[in-house]
């Protein structure tokens, strides 16, 4: 089985403050994230080795946005996201 036949997978938006390096700006930014859910219960033909991994999955969020451009009218440049975790585990 694949990994993906683990979890259901939405796309999320969640808001972050950055700063934008050129003109040191922050600012408010909608990132894009993955957010894959453990599934209640395992598919009928797993086996053994598929339940065990199962057993330790857990839910995690991925950033989908590596970039985003600044919302300073004068900028208006493209930066990288640095200070925000590229995956995230859920409780």
């Amino acid at each position: 089985m694949d990994e993906r036949d683990f979890f259901d997978e939405k796309e999320s938006k969640k808001a972050h403050t950055l700063t934008c390096p050129h003109c040191r700006q922050p600012g408010e930014y909608e990132l894009a994230w993955l957010v894959r859910t453990k599934k209640k219960q395992l598919s009928g033909r797993a086996d053994e080795r598929d339940r065990a991994k199962f057993a330790k999955a857990q839910s995690y969020m991925v950033r989908r946005d590596d970039m985003v451009m600044c919302k300073n009218i004068r900028c208006r440049k493209r930066f990288e996201v640095a200070g925000v975790q590229s995956v995230a585990f859920l409780n």
